[in-house]
This record gives C-alpha cells, sequence and structure tokens, in this order.
C-alpha cells in the first residue's frame, strides 16, 4: 500500500521567534518513503535538523516577523496490514529489562504515576500480566474518556483525564501510558500520522494522531486507547516520555498558528487494460 501524507502550518509571529518542530516521519520509517519528506517554507528559511535523546527527527529554525507557512507532501510504502494482536507476550521482569527502556517507567510531565498507582493494581492487579493485561488497559482507558476537539487542554495529566472523563487522543496516550508504568510495563507515547484507511471516515477535520507503545517480548508494541481496535497505515513521527517530548511545535516567544491542515490518504493506483 501507498500512502500520501503531508502538512500546511502556518505561524504568525510579531517578532522574530526561535522555534523547534517535530513534523518529520521517523528515522525508523525513512527507509519506506517513496518520495523526500522535506520541510519547505514561504521565507528562505534554512532549518538546522538534529535528532534528540530519544532519536527523534526535529527541526530549529527562526521564524521571521510575519507569517510563515510550512509544508511537506511525501508518499510512502506501507505494508497495508493491521496493527498486529499477539496476546501470547509476555511482561518482562524489572532487572531483565534494558537500561534504555527502565526510564518509561518512571513518572513524567503529564504521566502522573503515583496518583494513579493504587488505581491501577486495584483494576489490573489480578488480570493476567502480558498483553491480556495492556488490553485490559486499552478497554477501561476507551470507555472511561469521552473524546472531543472541544476537550482539549494542553496543560491536562492522566489523573485529571481520569477524573474528568474528557479529552483528546492524547490524553487516551497519557491516561493508558500512566497506568500501564503504574503496573511495572514500561510505555511510551508515539505521534504521528492516522488516517481513515480501512475504516469508515469520521467527520472530524484530520489531524495528528497521538497513541502507545508498551515493551512486550523484548519489542516496543503498538496500542491505541482512542481507538482500541487494530488500525492500518500508521505513519511513526515521534516516541518519548509523554507529550512533553514529542510536542509538533514549541515557540520560544508569541507565535500564532494560524493555519492548519493535515493530509493522509491511501493512494488509489488506476489500472487501465490495454486494448489487444
Amino acid at each position: 500500500m501507498r500512502i500520501r501524507a503531508g502538512y500546511q502550518l502556518t505561524f504568525d509571529c510579531p517578532a522574530p521567534t526561535p522555534a523547534l518542530l517535530m513534523l518529520s516521519v521517523h528515522p525508523t520509517r525513512r527507509g519506506d518513503l517513496l518520495t523526500l519528506d522535506r520541510m519547505l517554507n514561504d521565507r528562505g528559511l534554512m532549518p538546522h535538523c538534529y535528532h534528540d535523546m530519544f532519536g527523534n527527527m526535529v527541526h530549529r529554525l527562526l521564524l521571521p516577523e510575519g507569517r510563515t507557512a510550512l509544508s511537506t507532501d511525501f508518499v510512502i510504502e506501507d505494508s497495508g496490514l493491521p496493527d498486529p494482536v499477539m496476546p501470547e507476550l509476555a511482561e518482562h521482569r524489572i532487572e531483565r529489562l534494558p537500561d534504555e527502556v527502565i526510564q518509561f517507567l518512571l513518572p513524567s510531565r503529564y504521566c502522573d504515576v503515583e496518583a494513579l498507582s493504587d488505581t491501577a493494581w486495584q483494576m489490573f492487579g489480578t488480570v493476567r500480566p502480558g498483553w491480556g493485561r495492556v488490553q485490559a488497559v486499552c478497554d477501561y482507558v476507551h470507555e472511561r474518556i469521552a473524546f472531543g476537539y472541544a476537550h482539549a487542554r494542553a496543560t491536562r495529566t492522566a489523573s485529571e483525564a481520569h477524573a474528568e472523563r474528557k479529552g483528546v487522543c492524547r490524553d487516551y496516550a497519557h491516561l493508558a501510558v500512566t497506568l500501564c508504568r503504574a503496573l511495572n510495563i514500561p510505555a511510551r507515547y508515539v505521534t504521528g500520522y492516522l488516517g481513515d484507511i480501512a475504516v469508515p471516515p469520521v467527520p472530524f477535520p484530520m489531524d495528528f494522531s497521538a497513541w502507545f507503545q508498551v515493551f512486550l517480548g523484548g519489542q516496543w508494541r503498538t496500542f491505541d486507547a482512542r481507538h482500541n481496535v487494530p488500525r492500518v497505515g500508521r505513519i511513526l513521527m515521534a516516541t518519548g516520555r509523554d507529550a512533553a517530548d514529542v510536542a509538533l511545535s514549541t515557540t520560544f516567544g508569541a507565535a500564532t498558528l494560524a493555519g492548519f491542515a493535515v493530509h493522509t490518504d491511501e493512494v488509489v493506483e488506476e489500472r487501465v487494460a490495454l486494448a489487444a
């Protein structure tokens, strides 16, 4: 399967404003790109790129005074298969986890593990460890939170999402990540593209998406508490402890997001039968 994806973002700045943008396809998927995923702009800017501590690609640039339009449009190859489901996978004992995974057991900015630790063990402590326990967490979070763009709040923690019972995709991911960490299952936050491929389209504007991964069976495995069904066509952009590590844009000064559009669509190849 081929997927065409990209974005068009516009920023208004009253003065030159330094910015960090984390909008590129993750390095682990760059080998699947059929065309370049290149950040274009209408102001002649030359961003500096680097990899952060989690291996994500970051663009660093100085947004000039006035309006700046940023965009990309690329085609990527995808397996076309839904997220794998492997109920046989077991959890790891903490003492046997790789060193670099340990940090994903700890509390972070939006994942206040201590506040939900007792809740996690009361609800899921008797569930069989492994894939089934993580899926039980997903089922619970999916039912607990009501989705709505009007519910978005940039400062909401996992425990607040649990109490308020509303949010957007980042809140589903934060709550699921936090409950998993409380159960001693390493979990990390993920951002990327997820279009309405192989599912009925939803009546919302296309946006970037957030889901999460847990470390089971020696690898990071994909889960999605918001949709709670295996999906086709995820395009990974960034991973981190929570949304603070993988913010789409971070500006060091006043900057208004004046335009925002995301597209993610399967490329349907037309086949023309040649006349004999």
